[in-house]
């Protein structure tokens, strides 16, 4: 069955096909398969792309959610991650969020593979769509004291406490990475971030929380460029200290290449 007013003009055709959905896509493909102009074959080439590239994110989306599915409902399970783990200065962030099965959030995914414009976006969004959330800070200064691993775990605690507070009746903690032994109800999930919804959410939201504290820091410790390196040790970063010295945002047990001096 040919589209009906199908348009003539080029630009017309491109602008049909620019939001044409699946169904109507096939009509106006069938009736312009004839239109020897090559603007005209672009556009449907470019719309079909278009098409399979939103199918492939709709089931991406959704294998996202699903997948947690096979722990029990959504609104029972808290997904957790980190941000913070590598970098020489700044806080030790852990996030927490519990998300309800609908409204699904387009573009949920893990934080590492969004723009700071989109994690800013979706961070919004599920605040605004979660059931509960949470976001825990580490000082720098305990990550020296205590060790990765025992802020990790304490950090973990803290927020599952803290959605629990807020009402969440939490039966499964989905946790990205291997084991912590943070509570007893943990679930672990090798690159969750990118597999279990509530973990992706939990990483965009510990990232742009995150982020936001090194630029507000940036403004008091302007020598370091944490606005841009957030806290890692980029080359600038590292001349900086060299420079600067430490300031108190920096972890001196992750500083030592840099700040003590050579026995030889």
């Amino acid at each position: 069955m040919a589209a009906p007013n199908v348009p003539t003009t080029v630009a017309d055709i491109k602008a049909r096909l620019a939001c044409a959905d699946e169904a109507e896509f096939c009509a106006l493909e069938r009736a312009l398969a004839a239109d020897p102009r090559k603007g005209v074959q672009q556009a449907v080439r470019t719309a079909r792309r278009r098409l399979d590239a939103e199918a492939a994110e709709a089931r991406r989306l959704a294998a996202l959610y699903t997948t947690e599915q096979a722990w029990g409902p959504l609104e029972h399970i808290v997904g957790l991650d980190e941000v913070g783990r590598g970098p020489v200065a700044g806080p030790l962030t852990v996030g927490a969020v519990v998300l309800p099965p609908s409204p699904r959030i387009p573009g949920l995914n893990d934080s590492k593979q969004l723009s700071p414009e989109k994690r800013q976006e979706l961070a919004g969004a599920i605040k605004h769509v979660a059931l509960a959330w949470a976001v825990d800070h580490t000082e720098p200064s305990d990550v020296d004291a205590h060790g990765m691993t025992a802020c990790l775990r304490a950090a973990f605690a803290r927020v599952i406490k803290a959605v629990e507070a807020q009402g969440a009746h939490v039966s499964t903690v989905l946790l990205d990475g291997n084991p912590l032994h943070v509570d007893p109800r943990e679930v672990n999930v090798v690159k969750g971030d990118a597999a279990c919804a509530s973990i992706s959410a939990a990483s965009i939201v510990a990232k742009v929380e995150r982020d936001a504290l090194m630029d507000q820091w940036a403004l008091k410790y302007p020598a370091y460029g944490f606005e841009h390196n957030k806290g890692y040790a980029s080359a600038e970063h590292i001349a900086a200290i060299k420079e600067h010295g430490l300031c108190p945002l920096h972890r001196v047990s992750f500083c030592t290449a840099w700040t003590q001096e050579t026995l030889f």
